[in-house]
């Protein structure tokens, strides 16, 4: 409050306010510290995966208890962020964001916030916050660079209009690894646009996209500008991401050995232990999630909303034939 651009008056408008950070690694825990102790009066965050002993280097809300306790990312930050600030609600959802349920994790929401690790779920946000109307923080980080822009819907062109597409696919921070520093930086970055949207600080908003390399000494600025005319998003109204026909059941996680598919439907953790024990190496598991040592090496990782996790190999078929022979068709 005793900063003079939010104010007092600021401080209420942050404590009326929703935002949803989507992903909970790296950027996403900077970004849920920044929400929780700003006073946002309701931080929601969702994201699908669970604390691994490599996150610790970046992600900073977690520690080794996380680790061996096995939470779900959401879980491990909620538990911390309570600690922090018990005004705030906090909303803390086990899920992968699709097609299906992108909508409605967005309702109420007055911003969101991309702590992603992949396009296809920027896109995903990009057109559905445009389609909703709801501001969306971009950013993203890997090896020593970063880059962040906020993009706000009738104001701004969407991510579409200045990166129309990933298909060459990119290096990413399981490849090529990211120093921590960055990940600071482009989260807080994202969170200064946001309490300047939130506060209602429209004139001191940035209307660009900012890059830089931390290692190498090198800053950016490239001015948003106008919309693509031809912008499948924000221009045709066509939000080619929220076509349910776009949704892959089956997803290879980047740089992680890891697929995940979708499955058919909920899954009971206790009842699957016991059918699984008898068939596998080791299994444990917490309120969470369950996780089955296979024989032929790979891991199972069952969640209860039904999603699967094969780790140990990035081949989509292999995964499907591992998840046919122990969960089923």
């Amino acid at each position: 409050m005793l900063f003079a651009p939010i104010g007092e008056a600021g401080q209420l408008k942050l404590k009326d306010s929703a935002v949803c950070i989507v992903g909970m690694g790296a950027l996403g825990t900077v970004l849920a510290n920044h929400m929780v102790r700003a006073g946002v009066g309701l931080v929601r965050f969702v994201d699908r995966d669970y604390v691994e002993q490599s996150n610790l280097q970046r992600q900073m809300l977690y520690d080794e208890e996380d680790v061996r306790s096995g939470y779900p990312k959401v879980i491990a930050a909620e538990k911390k962020l309570r600690k922090i600030n018990s005004d705030v609600r906090i909303e803390a959802i086990v899920a992968d964001v699709t097609v299906q349920n992108i909508e409605s994790l967005l309702e109420g929401m007055d911003l969101v916030l991309d702590g992603t690790d992949n396009f296809q779920t920027r896109y995903l946000l990009n057109d559905a916050c445009f389609k909703l109307g709801i501001p969306f923080t971009y950013g993203g980080a890997v090896s020593s660079r970063g880059m962040s822009a906020i993009l706000v819907p009738g104001r701004t062109p969407c991510l579409r209009c200045f990166i129309p597409s990933a298909d060459g696919g990119g290096q990413t921070c399981d490849t090529i690894g990211v120093i921590a520093p960055v990940v600071d930086i482009v989260a807080s970055y994202q969170a200064v646009e946001a309490l300047k949207f939130l506060v209602g600080a429209d004139g001191s908003r940035r209307n660009s996209l900012v890059t830089f390399d931390l290692w190498h000494n090198r800053y950016y600025e490239m001015k948003l500008g106008e919309p693509a005319n031809n912008c499948p998003c924000c221009q045709l109204k066509q939000y080619p991401a929220l076509d349910p026909a776009e949704q892959d059941a089956a997803i290879s996680l980047c740089g992680r050995e890891t697929v995940q598919l979708a499955g058919s439907g909920p899954l009971d953790l206790a009842l699957w232990r016991e059918r699984l024990e008898p068939a596998t190496v080791q299994v444990s598991s917490n309120a969470y999630l369950l996780r089955a040592e296979l024989p032929e090496g790979e891991r199972l990782v069952l969640f209860p909303d039904g999603r699967v996790f094969v780790q140990g190999t990035d081949d989509v078929v292999r995964a499907k034939t591992l998840y046919a022979r122990y969960i089923g068709s």
